[in-house]
């Protein structure tokens, strides 16, 4: 069988009927070429995601059946320039092409994705992937970009020069991806041997990839309206404002399309938990499955929906290309603080999650910056705060709107604290690159990808993670100091009964600290509840709605948003949103910059400047609110 189809060179590689053999291919590419849309239109939901053995760096593997007894593993490889390392991103891609990666096998075989619209400068990449000398087929994606703007490639001149099969894609809409499978299907050859340059002399890659593309290759005419948008989005002026409209957008939306279906979620969650207490024997463990699992982790549950917005928005502003535009405005305002635009994208990633916003500052090269990144990264208001402020929003500030169906109180109050968040950030690493971070300000250099419109298979796809993400959480973290927490709550028993839960020992734990926090507005329940998020943030949801599940037998965030009301005071609450909003309350972001850093020095530093920062921004907040009203 011979690989065919547009641009396939049928005389380069020579694919025998597949063996009963399972085999690793590694995709390689520039960032922006569509590395990740090829590897999810590849393996769908077959996916999984880790870290490499000794690295901070993810792995992503997904699984592709090409034919009856066999499958392909994809390693989908961070996007590189070149194989001259200069991050530890870029380490790990030549380190597992090299076949020197701990724990993951020499790939059999590349699939090397360059842009078909950039390819002057992508094509600068193939020498070196090619002096590898693995089997490699090189796909230029974007198709449908190049043929809407003009562009066009001679597909069989270039593979000739290459001496490697060249296919023509979109992988994106999924066209032209007859060869990748048969490429995919058969057994690997080694490429042709030809003529490379100097691989560690740009100059002489970029005569090469010259010679490679010259009468084979028309570069597309930059699309007027994409220049026609830039002069809009990059303005100095407006730029920053569609940033801050879009935010508000998005930030109202939580707070109208989530609802619904959060009522929904809830209403399945209480009935299925009823449907179970009728339909087994009274009992502790009853107790334990309606309190502590479906009183504690239910009750994180139903945020689920909220979570989802935010990552839809931010799916569709990353896949649409305006996120890369939104670093090179955020790089103005990191320079007056001392960092550059490349730690923005950490940042943005860590409204998500802080571990994964710690990992992605490996790309910054200089140390200095990158450490006070990691320091910073925590402030940014993780998805694991949206349940907490979800929460104390709806029990204390009423509906009401501000602009119009644009803006309303509780989106507003939502949107304050992730400013808020966003300030401390940039106070801390101005006060860190002024003191003991100091260092020069390195260029920040970014390529713009094209606006595109997303497409619904990779916004399903990113949600399904986020998802899954949050339900192992839930079904792990969340669950188990929940069923701990009931424990403690039960224990210890007074003539054979459990005792009154403020008795218990929960209760004796969240009484001890009671008079640290009282200064903040907060009483035992609240206490226990900052000792259980320790794990997570948003175990705090799931504790109070056991403690309030046991006291009134109730669980859905209408009754705990009541008990909060009962126990809380205004004051109480802002000073519990403005603790959240400084705290570092996860273990794992604790673990992780430990692990980054390389010690135990920063974290203690990091933990310890939150913790007290959180206190003390509290204690005021409680202070000046209990004295306006």
């Amino acid at each position: 069988m011979v690989a065919s189809g547009a641009g396939a060179s049928g005389t380069l590689v020579q694919l025998q009927p597949a063996a009963a053999k399972r085999y690793t291919v590694a995709i390689v590419g520039p960032p922006n070429a569509g590395k990740s849309t090829l590897f999810n239109r590849l393996t769908g939901m077959r996916q999984k995601v880790a870290n490499y053995p000794g690295v901070t760096v993810e792995q992503r593997w997904g699984k592709l059946q090409v034919a009856r007894g066999k499958e392909v593993d994809l390693i989908d490889l961070p996007g590189i320039y070149s194989l001259d390392p200069r991050s530890e991103d870029e380490q790990v891609t030549r380190d597992v092409l090299a076949g020197v990666m701990p724990g993951t096998p020499k790939p059999d075989a590349v699939l090397l994705i360059l842009d078909a619209t950039n390819l002057g400068r992508h094509l600068m990449l193939a020498a070196p992937i090619l002096s590898l000398g693995l089997p490699t087929l090189v796909i230029l994606n974007m198709a449908d970009d190049l043929e809407r703007r003009g562009g066009r490639i001679d597909t069989q001149a270039i593979a000739k020069k290459l001496g490697a099969p060249v296919v023509l894609v979109s992988a994106a809409r999924g066209h032209g991806m007859g060869p990748v499978h048969e490429f995919l299907h058969g057994e690997f050859a080694v490429p042709a041997p030809v003529e490379l340059p100097v691989l560690n002399n740009p100059p002489k890659c970029r005569a090469w990839a010259t010679h490679v593309s010259q009468g084979a290759y028309r570069a597309p005419a930059p699309p007027l309206w994409s220049r026609r948008l830039d002069s809009v989005f990059l303005n100095r002026l407006w730029g920053p404002l569609i940033f801050l409209t879009i935010v508000v957008l998005v930030f109202q939306a939580i707070f109208t399309a989530a609802p619904p279906i959060m009522d929904g979620m809830e209403a399945i969650i209480n009935s299925s938990g009823r449907w179970v207490g009728t339909h087994l024997p009274e009992s502790m463990w009853k107790d334990l499955l309606l309190e502590g699992v479906w009183g504690g982790v239910g009750g994180v549950l139903v945020f689920l929906p909220q979570i989802l917005v935010l990552f839809l928005f931010i799916g569709i502003l990353e896949d649409s290309g305006y996120l890369a535009r939104a670093a090179l405005i955020a790089d103005r305002t990191m320079a007056r603080v001392g960092l550059q635009g490349k730690s923005f994208i950490p940042l943005l990633s860590a409204y998500a999650c802080a571990v994964p916003a710690i990992m992605a500052t490996r790309t910054i090269e200089s140390k200095r910056d990158r450490i006070a990144t990691i320091l910073i990264a925590p402030f940014m208001t993780c998805s694991a705060r949206l349940p907490v402020y979800t929460l104390v929003i709806a029990a204390f500030i009423p509906e009401r709107a501000l602009l119009g169906p644009l803006l309303g109180t509780r989106a507003a109050a939502m949107l304050g604290l992730y400013v808020l968040g966003f300030v401390a950030a940039v106070i801390t690493a101005r006060v860190l690159k002024s003191s003991i971070l100091k260092s020069d300000r390195t260029p920040f250099v970014l390529e713009l990808p094209a606006y595109r419109w997303p497409r619904l298979q990779s916004l399903g796809l990113r949600l399904y993670d986020r998802a899954k993400v949050f339900l192992r959480r839930a079904g792990t973290v969340i669950l188990a100091v929940a069923i701990v927490l009931w424990v403690l709550a039960h224990v210890p028993t007074i003539g054979g009964k459990a005792p009154e839960i403020r008795d218990s020992l929960a209760g004796t734990i969240g009484r001890t600290i009671e008079p640290v926090i009282a200064p903040l507005g907060f009483n035992w329940k609240i206490g226990i509840g900052l000792i259980s998020s320790l794990a997570a943030r948003e175990v705090i949801v799931g504790t109070l709605g056991t403690i309030y599940g046991i006291e009134s037998a109730e669980g859905d965030s209408r009754s705990l948003q009541a008990a909060l009301q009962h126990d809380l005071t205004p004051g109480g609450a802002v000073a519990l949103l403005v603790f959240f909003a400084f705290a570092m309350q996860c273990m794992s972001t604790v673990a992780i910059v430990r692990k980054e850093t390389g010690g135990w020095k920063w974290p203690i530093v990091q933990f310890a400047y939150m913790s007290g920062l959180a206190y003390v921004c509290a204690f005021l907040a409680n202070r000046l609110v209990t004295a306006l009203l």
